[in-house]
């Protein structure tokens, strides 16, 4: 096992990095990297900088970034500059720098700053989540009638028509069942917020290590159940991401299947 506390501070530098390019930023200009997929020159900015931080503090780690990309090999560090870079084009706040290592695909380290709250949630594996160096833990919840839950963004793209009947299916079957469905537009909110028992459990039928890693580390360190959609251990291959307080999870995943999710 690596020596965490090396890398938590690693982790930490490098996100003060961050924190000082969005402060400085003036640029929101935007180009697509898809059909819908913005990238900022700020997303670009950060995640050089914080590429070259940790290169400076932890040569030994690979990088994965989603703008430029890398590799998850052994021990690596897995980037998202801005999680959330429509709201973030837009002016709304919602949104993160998601940050975590990864040692042969696990997340052991993850770290996620909240642009709308000025803080930062961190997990190291086994040793709980935090968020300000305070512990978190996913809600108690049992009931899905009095579960907020949170959605991940449709789909985009050429077959987004086709994957999009999914999720509106499991709109349509968790509005008539849970409290509250929200769409916040940032995948490690989502994620950090159950962790935070502020949101009952997450939905997303996507599972991209920039945008998930750090995330589903502070969850399950929260005592949340993160699993695929059909109930296993959710990782890398996973096609899904379901996390979950431990009194909704069974239910909540006994929903998504009568929704004729396709699997």
């Amino acid at each position: 096992m690596p020596d965490l506390d090396k890398y938590v501070a690693a982790a930490h530098e490098a996100v003060d990095v961050a924190d000082a390019i969005l402060r400085a930023s003036r640029d929101h200009s935007v180009a697509f990297k898809g059909d819908r997929d913005p990238v900022t020159e700020t997303d670009l900015a950060i995640e050089r900088a914080m590429r070259n931080s940790l290169h400076r503090t932890t040569p030994e780690a690979g990088f994965l970034g989603e703008e430029t990309g890398g590799s998850t090999d052994g021990l690596a560090w897995v980037l998202d500059p801005i999680d959330g870079t429509a709201n973030f084009t837009h002016g709304v706040p919602m949104t993160a720098v998601s940050l975590a290592l990864l040692d042969h695909g696990e997340p052991i380290i993850g770290l996620i700053a909240v642009q709308a709250e000025g803080v930062r949630y961190a997990a190291m594996r086994g040793q709980g989540a935090t968020r300000d160096g305070d512990p978190i833990s996913a809600s108690a919840c049992t009931q899905l009638r009095s579960a907020m839950i949170a959605l991940g963004d449709y789909a985009t793209g050429p077959d987004a028509a086709e994957r999009n009947q999914t999720r509106l299916r499991i709109t349509a079957v968790l509005a008539a069942r849970a409290q509250r469905v929200r769409m916040l537009g940032s995948a490690a909110i989502d994620l950090a917020w159950v962790a935070a028992g502020k949101l009952d459990a997450s939905v997303m039928l996507s599972n991209k290590p920039w945008d998930t890693a750090a995330g589903v580390l502070l969850a399950r360190e929260a005592g949340a159940r993160v699993t695929d959609l059909e109930g296993r251990t959710h990782d890398l291959a996973s096609t899904a991401t379901i996390a979950a307080a431990p009194g909704v999870g069974g239910t909540l995943l006994d929903a998504l299947a009568s929704s004729s999710v396709d699997r």
